[in-house]
């Protein structure tokens, strides 16, 4: 499920137009028919892209997926602008283990991006870019139990400033640490830098066959 926002069309259209990007075509110009070569194959996948807002904040727009969700206790959620060779079964695994209604996967990074505090796994504050930080940070990657969402009130709640921080103050908030490679990609260098590890074939996130 992608939760559409800023320029949603584009990403529209890409997924209406994912075999012809990804296979080679020939197209009649005469009658329109399209024929996909090379088999047609692609990863059997459903996406779902749901229209939530142009101005809804992060933990308006999963309010906003509740429905989407049909009958699934436990979802996995991301922002979608970091990439990392999390093992996504073990971090599953972890959240199942400790009974508590939300996961955050814990990095290490650059001061710029918040600070957790632990107490054990359990997250005891949740400080969302502070002036100053070190150790353990979000990384961007949770587990969720549906009743998570509660701690969303509406559009203009945001995700982590908000419904994490009280999560955190509630014993609710439990941090996997992984201690492998991850990166967001906010700035140009950080574009730069990842998409020459992934035409180089060096990327460490490509974690699949």
């Amino acid at each position: 499920i992608i939760a559409l926002g800023y320029k949603g069309e584009v990403i529209k259209q890409y997924f209406l137009s994912f075999y012809a990007l990804n296979n080679d075509i020939s197209v009649d110009l005469a009658t329109g028919e399209t024929i996909i070569h090379n088999g047609g194959k692609q990863p059997g996948w459903k996406v779902h892209l749901v229209d939530t807002g142009l101005y809804t904040q992060t933990g308006g727009r999963l309010k906003r997926l509740r429905s989407w969700l049909a009958d699934d206790e436990t979802f996995m959620f991301t922002y979608g602008d970091g990439v990392a060779d999390i093992n996504i079964r073990r971090l599953l695994e972890f959240h199942r283990s400790h009974g508590k209604l939300a996961t955050v996967t814990t990095v290490r990074s650059p001061a710029r991006f918040g600070r957790i505090a632990f107490d054990g796994d359990q997250i005891v504050e949740f400080y969302e870019k502070p002036e100053t930080s070190e150790g353990w940070i979000n990384g961007g990657y949770f587990v969720l139990n549906r009743k998570a969402i509660d701690y969303v009130d509406g559009d203009d709640t945001v995700w982590e400033r908000d419904a994490v921080v009280r999560l955190a103050r509630d014993g609710q908030l439990m941090g996997y640490r992984h201690p492998g490679f991850w990166s967001c990609m906010d700035t140009l260098k950080e574009k730069n830098m990842l998409e020459e590890l992934w035409n180089s074939g060096r990327a460490p996130w490509k974690i699949w066959d």
